[in-house]
């Protein structure tokens, strides 16, 4: 499964299923950009000509740099005092080269940030690219950070949401059992939309509950089950009315 997933809402807004050979890039270069959104993913998606249509639509992102990247240093910006644990290296670079390799040709012409973020617990440090000029390097950092709101989402998946049996064979037949199933996309905007607190599992199991009933045709049943208990007492008072 890939997924669009707002990190600060923890609401999924759009997904695909495929086999799974399919690269994650293949699936995200499929993704309509919208207009100044900022876009954070990780090094699997490293595609420098998705980077410039990204770009190209006004859009921002955040990733990451693989560790042989060739880039040229065009300038080393400041790095704030208070940021200076954190932020190792602030700098506006290029790619050395036209070509990313398997001769395909870089479309990418634009300067990059390329930030270097200490992470105490590892050796390496995070290398991050950005498109984004103006945003703090500590801003950047905690954007890229709250990346992992989505690998919690998938550990949440694994752990809650289990198929023990397909109903059919077909692509169709098992993609209508795992939305209609789980109901992963009315989860974000029921939660979004009924401003509850609640658990996303809480969340879930309503849905799972409600998913075919039709509120008008409940509130007729409970008018009719009114009128005859009402029909009921009026014809059968009780002993000590």
């Amino acid at each position: 499964m890939h997924l669009l997933y707002a990190a600060h809402e923890q609401i999924p807004l759009q997904h695909s299923f495929t086999a799974a050979n399919v690269n994650d890039v293949s699936e995200g270069i499929k993704l309509p950009i919208e207009r100044g959104a900022t876009y954070v993913f990780d090094k699997g998606y490293c595609d420098y000509n998705w980077w410039a249509n990204i770009d190209a639509q006004h859009a921002r992102f955040v990733t990451r740099f693989k560790y042989n990247a060739a880039l040229r240093v065009d300038t080393s910006r400041p790095i704030a005092a208070a940021d200076r644990d954190t932020i190792l290296e602030d700098q506006i670079v290029r790619f050395a080269y036209r070509h990313q390799g398997g001769g395909r040709r870089n479309r990418y012409e634009k300067p990059l940030r390329r930030i270097v973020v200490a992470r105490p617990d590892k050796e390496r440090p995070l290398i991050l690219a950005t498109n984004d000029p103006d945003t703090p390097a500590s801003v950047i950092a905690q954007h890229y950070k709250d990346r992992w709101q989505i690998e919690l989402f998938f550990k949440w998946i694994k752990q809650h949401l289990k198929i023990k049996r397909f109903l059919g064979r077909s692509e169709n037949a098992v993609r209508i059992q795992i939305l209609c199933t789980h109901q992963l996309p009315p989860a974000g905007p029921l939660q979004e939309g009924a401003r509850l607190h609640r658990q996303l599992w809480m969340l879930l199991a309503t849905a799972r509950a409600s998913l075919f009933q039709r509120p008008s045709l409940e509130v007729a049943r409970d008018q009719r089950r009114r009128e005859q208990r009402l029909a009921f007492s009026q014809r059968q008072p009780g002993l000590f009315a």
